[in-house]
């Protein structure tokens, strides 16, 4: 059958091939160590799910508002207020089925056919192929490491083109865990308005930060600025599939016209579910495997260093460690997939996230308890010994 020709520039997610694999191992018996998928291994937090079956208790399965439940809504307002001290209307923030349903109202919003956003290289492969949906371009802009693979000021000038319609950025960022701090993100807004452009902040792993450095959120840096969260990742509710955009008030009136017909509705019950998180309690929780995760950090990074894997960047942010492998292959896919096979270690390789460079780069999601990392660095010890020793 005749396919649609833009799923010609829509690649497949290539560690989704290796969970496969990996998964049809441990069907077969074998035991591995996940460190490939951008999953955090908590649970929901209790309130959380105490919080979606009283909803589905009470019947509340019927649709809300295109933009969202308003009470979740005001309690967003109310998070944005006391955690960041900066003031979000509910009336700007608009709920969607994942942070992927944000992303599909922001290209659908902001970008014709042949226009281009600025993503950075490396970077999340599926924003450009949210942009090839809409037959737009995915303008990949290679980052450098003395800048922590961020986009700057100069870049953006030097690749500004007259198709340009704006750049998107992700900070804490996947795949490095880099984190732009509140200056930088002004600056980087400053040089995008000098082009009238508009600015798309990814704050998925918002939250997720170690090291004392800074939490804070683009929200509020103006009215060419939009920002996309997601309840995934510090919230730990992955499988609710629910994330939010927060948007100029210009732009809230055809957001609402493409939400209601793009998905209609988010979720009810997850909804309900996520009002679950805003007491003391659950957010006290959710620090505490914040924690965990910067435990996990401290042990895993100077563990692969030991071991020759070079860390361009160390990251501050999300759960991932971006290393570059050239010391020891060419090919990350051939590299990762030969460590699942011989040592049942799963990692995701860089060439989802880079066409420049990924062929010599992986990631690890450090989304296991330290035992099991432990575990993990010693198996790849004995993969490197036995694969790439002189």
């Amino acid at each position: 059958m005749k396919l649609a020709k833009r799923l010609e520039n829509i690649e497949p997610f290539h560690v989704m091939d290796l969970l496969g694999h990996a998964k049809a191992m441990e069907k077969a018996g074998r035991d591995i160590i996940h460190l490939e998928v951008g999953e955090p291994d908590f649970s929901s937090p209790q309130g959380v799910i105490e919080a979606g079956i009283s909803a589905l208790q009470q019947g509340l399965t019927h649709y809300t508002p295109a933009t969202g439940l308003p009470e979740l809504k005001a309690a967003l307002g109310n998070f944005y207020q006391e955690r960041f001290d900066t003031q979000v209307s509910p009336e700007q923030i608009i709920i969607t089925p994942g942070a992927s349903g944000a992303l599909q109202l922001i290209t659908s919003l902001l970008v014709n056919p042949d226009e281009s956003l600025l993503l950075t290289d490396p970077g999340y492969p599926c924003n450009r192929h949210f942009l090839a949906n809409i037959n737009a371009l995915g303008q990949m802009v290679p980052t450098h490491v003395e800048h922590g693979f961020h986009l700057t000021p100069n870049l953006v000038h030097e690749h500004w083109q007259e198709n340009t319609v704006g750049a998107l950025v992700a900070s804490p960022a996947n795949p490095t865990g880099g984190v732009m701090s509140q200056n930088q993100i002004a600056i980087l807004h400053e040089s995008v308005s000098q082009h009238e452009g508009i600015l798309v902040v990814d704050e998925i792993y918002q939250g997720l930060t170690y090291s004392g450095v800074e939490n804070h959120t683009a929200a509020g840096l103006g009215e060419d600025v939009f920002v996309i969260n997601s309840f995934s990742k510090y919230f730990t509710m992955t499988g609710w599939r629910l994330g939010w955009l927060v948007a100029p008030k210009w732009a809230i009136k055809p957001l609402d016209k493409l939400a209601q017909n793009l998905f209609l509705a988010p979720s009810t019950p997850a909804q309900y579910a996520a009002l679950g998180l805003f007491n003391d309690t659950t957010l006290n929780e959710l620090e505490a495997r914040r924690e965990a995760f910067s435990e996990r950090r401290e042990y895993l990074l100077p563990a692969l260093k030991a071991l020759g894997f070079s860390v361009p960047v160390d990251p501050q942010g999300a759960f991932y460690i971006y290393t570059d492998i050239s010391e020891f292959s060419q090919d990350s896919m051939k590299f990762c997939k030969e460590l699942l096979e011989q040592e049942g270690v799963a990692i995701t390789p860089g060439i989802d996230f880079s066409p420049t460079h990924g062929h010599h780069f992986v990631r690890f999601a450090y989304t296991a308890p330290v035992t099991r990392l432990k575990e993990a660095v010693i198996r790849i010890k004995r993969f490197l010994v036995n694969n790439y020793s002189a």
